[in-house]
């Protein structure tokens, strides 16, 4: 007999997109993307990190300061890094990310041709960033939707 307790396919990849978030060296922000095409297959990953070539130790990853001796100018957010990170066309491609995408991720995203936004947090609700994602997403008619209900568990059967 079929088990009854497997995941969804919306936990599934949410999973797949905390398991990259891990790859992050990020110590106060770790975020994970992971871009899926509408026949259920995978076709982008990403996380937060400094671009190619650019050693973790040669750049800061403080979060406050003068603009330069933080991490800001220099980390690549993990949904570009998905849509960089692919080499299929997006278009009609949903994503799965760990936490809302600010406006300039927003931006690439609806110009990739991802048509749906899967998140678990968002905690910069109201931010001046956050409204200007939403109000990208809403106009361009890209879906956002918050991943309600979340767990992750393990299960080993023996």
């Amino acid at each position: 007999m079929k088990r009854s307790d497997y995941i969804s396919w919306d936990e599934y990849f949410m999973g797949v997109a905390m398991l990259s978030s891990m790859r992050s060296k990020d110590d106060t922000s770790q975020v994970g993307a992971c871009i899926v095409n509408p026949k259920n297959r995978i076709v982008g990953i990403g996380y937060n990190g400094f671009p190619i070539g650019c050693e973790d130790d040669q750049f800061p990853w403080e979060r406050e300061g003068d603009y330069l001796e933080t991490k800001y100018p220099y980390v690549v957010h993990a949904e570009p890094n998905a849509i960089l990170n692919s080499s299929v066309d997006l278009e009609g491609c949903r994503m799965y990310v760990t936490l809302f995408p600010c406006n300039e991720c927003a931006k690439l995203i609806i110009q990739s041709g991802i048509r749906e936004v899967v998140y678990l947090s968002d905690k910069y609700a109201g931010s001046d960033s956050d409204i200007a994602a939403k109000r990208l997403f809403s106009a361009s008619g890209v879906k956002t939707r918050k991943l309600a209900n979340y767990r992750l568990e393990v299960k080993l059967h023996e």
